[in-house]
């Protein structure tokens, strides 16, 4: 089975389009699926920095169903999001869906669609978590790197770890 002792995202390009990304979670692969396809819950780990609001976290999880993500920067009201559709889902292994950028008023162009393919697998409780995102072309995929891709990636999914971790000792404790 895979190493699950990734804390940290680690990411790396195999292709000249394609990032992937892993990292693991102390949590049942159930639980950090139901983390990434619940609306309400993505909205409290997937917020981004302090200072940013996400109004928009609609979710869809079905084949031929779509997402809207949108983030505010509190301060100044600019906006930016992502939306697409889900082409695959597996509960609770795998997630497969398009992802258009959509770069609001900050004057950034969209980098075309990208494809988004999740597989989570699990051994004694943690989940790794292996997400390879295909962009349109090589030019789409460095913008991306360049923007802080891997580091956003790991401010949220840190979130997603107290998320997690609350949500178990809830859990435990008989608290819904």
């Amino acid at each position: 089975m895979a190493d699950m002792n990734f804390e940290k995202v680690a990411a790396d390009q195999p292709d000249g389009v394609t990032v992937r990304a892993r990292r693991g979670f102390a949590a049942p692969r159930a639980v950090v699926w139901r983390a990434l396809t619940e609306a309400a819950t993505v909205r409290r780990w997937m917020r981004g920095p302090p200072g940013w609001s996400m109004p928009v976290c609609e979710m869809d999880v079905r084949v031929e169903g779509t997402f809207q993500w949108r983030w505010r920067v509190d301060e100044t009201g600019n906006e930016f999001g992502f939306h697409g559709e889900y082409l695959e889902v597996e509960a609770p292994g795998r997630l497969v869906y398009t992802e258009v950028f959509d770069p609001g008023g900050d004057g950034v162009d969209g980098l075309g669609s990208s494809v988004v393919d999740i597989d989570l697998s699990e051994e004694e409780g943690r989940t790794l978590m292996t997400m390879l995102i295909r962009y349109p072309d090589s030019e789409a995929r460095d913008a991306a790197v360049g923007s802080g891709l891997v580091h956003g990636m790991e401010m949220s999914y840190s979130i997603l770890d107290d998320v997690l971790r609350e949500d178990g000792n809830a859990s435990e404790s008989g608290t819904p």
